[in-house]
């Protein structure tokens, strides 16, 4: 499949205009924020000119003062002023916590971490210190970057995710057409294969000869009718689960190495579950080659079935070298392979038979240096 080098250039210039944007953004933020700030510092410094003034002038002032209108008007932004003589005046602080020493002492720390404080002086003489922190707006408007840019990683988070969909379903269709086009293919020298057989019966050749080739033939009519089967929604017959596994098992025991020890078990004579023969064999035969690969040829593998309640598990035991804990899941990802060689399309595939077609589960039970075992779990058909 070639890449579109058009759709790669809008995809970048699509990204540098998203920077671009949100930078925008957020460069005016900050601009916004600075200017409100210093605003803020300059209505301090009025009120303290105010102040200043206040102490000033005779003590019988008029309440329509402009000094008090100044000091009045002022709702938003929490003070403290510290006068020459130690006493203390609050404003937008809470009533009940202008007589707390720690609390107010705690709130001088903050208002200078946030604020410069300011000094009110009159002809040189020191009067009075005002303190004083943030406004509830400003306040609110520092964390606007936070929330904007969280609000911009949510919505990266889900482009990412529908781009990531939209590619994994055009990967899976043309993997599901891949396969399709692969058992059209293969029909066309079965059928050959299918007449050369028969006519090697008719030269009085050992019929256990081709007793064996129809059964390879069966196979690769088994293979084809499994391709064709992707990409589209299986039929399933209830079936007995001992039965198939077992089919599966013998004809791979049958044509494997010498070297390997095959053993089967089950604690149940008949399990009745929803399959679909082709496509469940081909899972066995997937979990079996991977545990033969992972014993390089030589070794043990079992498969146990074990009633559990409503389900059954089927257990595929091999005595490989492992997988990685970190792995367990990870390996079941189209294109994830601990082999040298190989596309890593097996494991996938088998967990999409399990649970997309069977509704089913599969998981790496165990791993370790004593082997690894797989469990597929199906429900008990009614």
């Amino acid at each position: 499949m070639k890449f579109n080098p058009k759709s790669k250039t809008s995809t970048i210039f699509l990204l540098i205009g998203s920077f671009a944007v949100v930078s925008l953004i957020l460069w005016n933020t900050n601009s916004f924020f600075k200017t409100f700030k210093e605003e803020e510092r300059l209505k301090m410094e009025i009120w303290a000119t105010a102040q200043s003034e206040f102490l000033q002038s005779s003590e019988n002032v008029e309440l329509g003062n402009l000094h008090l209108r100044v000091f009045q008007n002022n709702t938003s932004t929490p003070m403290i002023l510290i006068n020459k003589d130690s006493s203390i005046r609050v404003n937008n602080i809470p009533k009940e916590k202008v007589t707390d020493s720690v609390y107010i002492q705690k709130k001088l720390k903050q208002f200078q971490s946030e604020n410069t404080p300011i000094s009110i002086d009159q002809q040189g003489e020191h009067l009075a210190t005002l303190y004083y922190g943030n406004s509830d707006v400003l306040n609110k408007l520092k964390y606007y970057p936070i929330a904007l840019l969280l609000i911009i990683f949510l919505f990266g988070t889900v482009i990412y995710f529908l781009f990531k969909t939209n590619k994994s379903s055009e990967q899976n269709k043309l993997w599901a057409g891949m396969a399709k086009e692969t058992a059209h293919q293969i029909g066309t020298p079965l059928s050959s294969l299918l007449g050369w057989n028969e006519l090697l019966k008719t030269e009085h050749i050992n019929p256990d000869i081709t007793k064996e080739i129809e059964k390879d033939i069966d196979r690769l009519q088994t293979i084809t009718e499994r391709f064709s089967k992707i990409g589209s929604l299986p039929k399933l017959d209830k079936l007995d689960i001992v039965d198939e596994t077992e089919k599966a098992y013998a004809y791979l025991k049958k044509r494997s190495s010498k070297l390997i020890h095959f053993s089967f078990v089950s604690k149940i004579e008949s399990v009745p579950v929803l399959l679909n023969s082709s496509l469940y064999n081909w899972t066995i035969e997937n979990l079996v080659k991977n545990g033969i690969d992972a014993m390089r040829g030589k070794g043990s593998i079992a498969i146990e079935i074990v009633p559990d309640g409503k389900f059954v598990n089927i257990l595929i035991a091999d005595t490989g070298s492992g997988i990685p804990k970190s792995s367990y899941t990870t390996i079941f990802n189209p294109g994830v392979t601990t082999k040298k060689r190989g596309w890593g399309l097996g494991l996938s595939l088998v967990k999409r038979i399990v649970e997309e077609y069977h509704n089913g589960k599969i998981k790496v039970l165990s791993s370790g240096k004593e082997g690894t075992i797989m469990q597929i779990s199906l429900k008990v058909a009614v």
